[in-house]
């Protein structure tokens, strides 16, 4: 299917590049150690914003119009993320046009102008975008389950950060934000689609190659002991209460990581899971329903999300909890394991199939890592996953003491909840 190709350069800067046979397109990925967990109580929301910042301009191209102008010109696709612990930026485009893809994206990285007249601006962008989703319950719950997972850590906080951070943070907040994490030996860059390695890794030479090279940050590993079931319950009058509920389970490179896997899609990871079919469809309680996990350096959760009547809030928790209970006692069925991973492995084809979705998983399974997995493997893993796996796994995660429920709803009652979850 497709084989990666890891390169280093003298300064550090790993390169990642994965040919991919018939196709036109191509995704030049910048991917960076940097993210809320990298912050600190009065930047927090520092990462975010520097993203935001990284497209207003250049000296090459002063304003964001002049970027927006120069990859429009050419049909390209670019946008940038932040999460808890990387930061990436991307141009999809007509391989083709590889060379002004280079150009703009490492001219926007690298030599962004940072000019206080245009963070001034943006702070009024950024405000607006948390108080976005502070309206949107659906958007707004996940938060507030990793915040109940990892408060006080830096893990916990608010990738967006607080208004009161967003507000006074100056020019030299960026810049020595950039100096610190911004460089080669914390970046990847990944490139993905239509490309001629040869060509590529001169490309990446050109951009990068005279760049000072620094050791990559090491991060304090984070580890959290619980003893009883966590509830944390924000009141707001609305129609429809939305709630998390899970559990904390590994780090994305534990043994069972595809298990979990396996595991949550088992649960609520289709419109044939058992939880889609116990929620919705025989008990009409809940329009979307969904179980996922998500795995950092050192920590991972398992968790089911969804939106239910203010009055039913119970009874839907009661159907979830029921069935991580008896996932945990009465092994799978093959038929059932079967389907899961067929699922799975099919999701993974059809994604693999855009050059932007293959660049963000390189980068991913290199960061947490420092190892890459091509799509063959990763079947193959995944096809290992055995019914008394799932079990294993369900058993160790799924018991009360390791219970977490956020709730945005019309409620005040915390002890009604704690109930339930005990």
């Amino acid at each position: 299917m497709y084989q990666h190709q890891l390169t280093t350069l003298k300064n550090g800067l790993k390169v990642i590049t994965v040919p991919m046979k018939q196709v036109e397109s191509m995704t030049l990925m910048i991917g960076v150690r940097a993210g809320s967990r990298y912050e600190n109580l009065k930047t927090n929301g520092l990462s975010h914003f520097l993203e935001h910042m990284v497209f207003k301009g250049t000296p090459k191209r002063p304003t964001t119009l002049d970027i927006s102008l120069a990859l429009d010109g050419i049909g390209a696709s670019f946008n940038a993320f932040t999460g808890k612990e990387f930061t990436g930026y991307f141009i999809k485009a007509n391989a083709q046009h590889q060379s002004l893809a280079f150009d703009v994206l490492t001219d926007m990285v690298l030599n962004a102008k940072l000019d206080a007249k245009d963070i001034g601006r943006e702070r009024g962008v950024i405000i607006e975008e948390i108080n976005m989703y502070e309206d949107l319950p659906a958007q707004r719950v996940p938060e507030l389950f990793e915040s109940l997972l990892y408060s006080p850590t830096s893990l916990g906080w608010y990738v967006a950060g607080k208004k009161e951070n967003i507000k006074s943070l100056k020019r030299n907040d960026f810049t020595t934000y950039l100096n610190r994490l911004y460089h080669p030996g914390n970046m990847v860059v990944v490139k993905s689609g239509k490309l001629e390695n040869k060509e590529c890794l001169q490309m990446v030479e050109k951009y990068f190659g005279n760049l000072k090279g620094k050791t990559k940050e090491d991060l304090n590993s984070l580890s959290f002991d619980q003893e009883e079931p966590k509830l944390l319950l924000k009141n707001k009058k609305t129609a429809q209460s939305h709630f998390c509920l899970g559990v904390r389970t590994y780090p994305y490179s534990h043994p069972d990581h595809y298990a979990l896997k396996v595991l949550a899609t088992i649960l609520g990871g289709s419109m044939s899971s058992r939880l889609f079919i116990q929620v919705r469809e025989k008990r009409g309680l809940a329009y979307y329903i969904r179980t996922f996990t998500e795995s950092l350096l050192d920590n991972g959760y398992l968790m089911t999300q969804t939106g239910v009547d203010v009055n039913k809030i119970d009874e839907a928790i009661k159907v979830i909890l029921d069935n991580y209970r008896q996932i945990a006692s009465q092994k799978v069925l093959e038929k059932e394991l079967k389907k899961a991973k067929e699922l799975m492995k099919g999701r993974l084809i059809l994604a693999l199939e855009d050059s932007q979705n293959v660049a963000l998983d390189y980068f991913e399974q290199y960061f947490y890592e420092d190892k890459i997995h091509d799509p063959e493997e990763k079947i193959k893993l995944i096809d290992q996953v055995s019914a008394q796996d799932i079990q294993r796994v369900a058993k160790d995660i799924f018991n009360s003491q390791n219970l977490n429920l956020a709730i945005i709803g019309p409620y005040k009652e915390e002890s009604r909840f704690l109930r339930l979850l005990k």
